[in-house]
């Protein structure tokens, strides 16, 4: 596992965030559905980057998430550490999800690699909450292309589940 490089206090992240701030890109991202009320407009390249820089960091990523700021909290998945993520601290973060990005890269980025990830397909399918029961479904397809070690059978449980969600209208 990669070891967790010193760098900026999350004060500081948060900072270089506001300063990279750019109402065009919040602009476009509204254009594409993103819900952008706490959104800054930074690139995801640029995101990346920086978690790169960070490495593993679990402190750090629930001071970012707890900022309420988008591009931070995608930050946050970037640079969370998979195994001490809790069943509930995920719940907590689902919950908080606001917009279909947020949803989609939580689940590719960190709650696939979590030794709750099949669990939590299932359960939060069978949630009201559309952006929940998105990240359910989310999860099922990111385990689908991602873990290539589980066997077929697996992955058939999630087919009466889609079957029965097939027509809801609330999913994000």
């Amino acid at each position: 596992m990669k070891k967790a490089q010193s760098g900026p206090e999350c004060r500081e992240i948060l900072e270089i965030l506001k300063s990279m701030a750019d109402p065009e890109r919040t602009a476009g991202m509204g254009r594409y559905g993103i819900n952008t009320e706490r959104a800054l407009g930074v690139s995801m390249p640029w995101l990346r980057q920086t978690a790169k820089k960070f490495g593993k960091n679990h402190s750090l990523a629930l001071e970012l998430w707890a900022s309420g700021i988008h591009e931070a909290r995608i930050l946050a998945c970037l640079v969370e550490d998979p195994a001490l993520v809790s069943e509930e601290q995920a719940d907590a973060w689902v919950k908080d999800f606001n917009s279909w990005d947020l949803c989609d890269q939580c689940c590719i980025n960190l709650f696939r690699k979590t030794a709750f990830a099949y669990a939590k397909c299932l359960e939060w399918s069978l949630r009201e909450e559309g952006v929940v029961k998105r990240a359910g479904f989310t999860l099922m397809v990111t385990l689908a292309v991602h873990d290539k070690k589980v066997s077929d059978e697996t992955f058939e449980q999630f087919l009466s589940v889609i079957v029965r969600e097939a027509e809801d209208s609330e999913i994000m």
